[in-house]
């Protein structure tokens, strides 16, 4: 049976007893049903791991920790997905897919075309939702690093302040001239992808990418939905770069 893995907030150090979080605590002993003694394994979010035994007084959660673990599993390259917002809770697939495909980063934007609209109160509590999810998400896949996440913006904000210089960056589009494979052959370890939501980038924010450098590309001659674009595409590019 896999080592239970948790996700600590409170930076971390070698030879220490630790108290929990109350939610990491509530997960591991009231969810998970853990005993006293059982070992666990936490990261901080700064790189490595370290091995725990989890301690029960009065009803409260410690660890005490072991010796740190250098063990990383990211990707060689960096890629930053620039997906634009889509319906429902698609979101919340997307996120955890691109942790456990290896994404350095997410960026959501709210694109002339998405039919969700985040913004105030309610872009709060997604974000708060959807940093939930990349935190669990890297505790399964074995990360040791947060992806990072930004909160919703329009194309034209982060492309005003994107500095892609010496960076590949990708937009994608089902009837573009060139191909995935074509674009990425001879790029760096620093991949940008730009997916649309249901309906596509508009012709507007396709100028705009197009004067910051951004390439349109495709991938095969099917239509892929939002969802799915850019997940089949960071997969792609991992073999393609031969980082697996």
């Amino acid at each position: 049976m896999a080592i239970p893995r948790f996700f600590c907030p409170i930076p971390l150090g070698p030879n220490q007893t630790l108290e929990l979080p109350q939610e990491l605590a509530h997960h591991a002993l009231r969810v998970l049903r853990l005993k006293p003694e059982s070992d666990i394994l936490l990261f901080d979010g700064r790189g490595g791991q370290y091995p725990a035994k989890l301690v029960v007084e009065r009803k409260q959660g410690y660890a005490r920790i072991g010796a740190h673990q250098p063990t990383e599993v990211e990707l060689p390259g960096e890629v930053t997905l620039v997906q634009g917002l889509p319906s429902g809770d698609k979101m919340d697939w997307i996120i955890e897919k691109a942790v456990e495909l290896g994404a350095s980063r997410l960026i959501p934007i709210v694109a002339q075309r998405s039919v969700l609209q985040l913004s105030g109160e309610r872009a709060t509590r997604r974000m708060v939702r959807w940093t939930h999810i990349a935190q669990s998400a890297s505790e399964q896949c074995g990360r040791n690093r947060i992806m990072a996440l930004s909160a919703p913006r329009s194309l034209q904000s982060y492309l005003a302040d994107a500095n892609l210089a010496g960076q590949l960056a990708l937009l994608c589009h089902p009837e573009a001239a060139h191909t995935l494979a074509q674009a990425v052959a001879k790029s760096g370890d620093q991949i940008v992808l730009m997916v649309g939501p249901e309906g596509g980038w508009s012709d507007e924010e396709q100028a705009m990418a197009a004067r910051k450098g951004v390439i349109p590309v495709k991938f095969g001659d099917r239509v892929l939905r939002t969802e799915t674009a850019g997940l089949a595409l960071i997969a792609a590019i991992t073999a393609l770069k031969h980082w697996v």
